[in-house]
């Protein structure tokens, strides 16, 4: 069954991916617009979401973000199916402007191990082309459950000549290994890890449970970190990507200094890209000892 499914996911997407641009933003749109209006899981999720990180917010101010985040969600779905299927020369066609990679570039030239650094903001496929297309890093992925499905998304995240590294033992290990020899890699800084894995820091209002492992790697200026956004520009024309240098905290040798300041850093750029962050994850699922469970 699962066979059969991933088959199907994938004929979909190729199919998807023939459509017109301003088709496939327009599917989007629809696609988040029903996510909002339909009692659905995400829908729910989003409002739990923003109802806890942007309490500032009235009732009538935060309905109309749950609003234009789903549609955004839904335009991140569609986009990244063509970005799943498409050659990466025309993902990266959508990229219309660039700023800080002076940044990157330095980074590359220091000659230490180099930390792509992103989060579930704006358009992570379309990024990824891009990272990909100024280096050749390891790319740091959560695979999907269905196998024709993943083996899609291995093939078409490596057009560039970099690799990927699935979230497993022996994928950490070939991202280490990769950054102390002097290697580039990408990891995405927001999703929860496990509690042995991450520190309850500040991020967006509340306590969220954060990753220890790119701190890690950057501790004691080991490796260079630099952050990589692709943000959807508003004319719907694609995409500016935006690079910045890591902070100094997040080389200090403090583990929850270092974890702190990357919070920071990526809650900066949600409050100012809100609707584009995925907020139907569940970002925030375990809690401090004694607070109640949000889903």
């Amino acid at each position: 069954m699962d066979k059969f499914k991933g088959a199907l996911v994938v004929g979909f997407l190729r199919l998807f991916a023939l459509l017109p641009w301003w088709a496939v933003r327009v599917i989007g749109t629809t696609i988040g617009w029903l996510m909002w209006k339909l009692p659905t899981r995400a829908r729910d999720v989003v409002r739990i979401n923003l109802s806890h990180c942007f309490p500032e917010l009235s009732e009538g101010e935060r309905e109309r973000l749950v609003g234009k985040s789903l549609g955004d969600i839904g335009k991140t779905l569609t986009e990244s199916a063509c970005a799943w299927v498409w050659p990466a020369e025309k993902s990266l066609s959508r990229v219309r402007e660039v700023e800080g990679l002076d940044v990157l570039q330095a980074a590359l030239a220091s000659g230490k191990g180099v930390v792509g650094i992103t989060s579930h903001l704006g358009n992570w496929e379309v990024l990824n082309h891009f990272y990909c297309s100024q280096c050749k890093p390891i790319i740091f992925y959560r695979p999907p459950k269905l196998k024709a499905v993943d083996e899609l998304l291995r093939k078409q995240r490596v057009q560039l000549g970099n690799r990927v590294a699935p979230s497993t033992k022996e994928g950490i290990l070939s991202v280490i290994k990769e950054v102390r020899r002097g290697g580039s890699v990408g990891i995405p800084a927001d999703p929860e890890p496990s509690e042995s894995a991450g520190l309850f820091v500040p991020f967006l209002g509340t306590q969220a449970l954060t990753s220890k492992f790119v701190p890690g790697m950057l501790a004691g200026h080991k490796a260079v970190g630099v952050f990589l956004h692709a943000l959807r520009l508003e004319d719907g024309s694609g995409y500016k990507v935006i690079l910045e240098a890591a902070p100094e905290a997040m080389y200090s040798t403090d583990t929850e200094t270092a974890v702190t300041a990357m919070s920071q850093v990526v809650e900066r750029y949600i409050r100012a890209y809100p609707s584009q962050y995925m907020w139907s994850m569940k970002r925030f699922k375990r809690r401090p000892a004694g607070e109640a469970r949000w889903y």
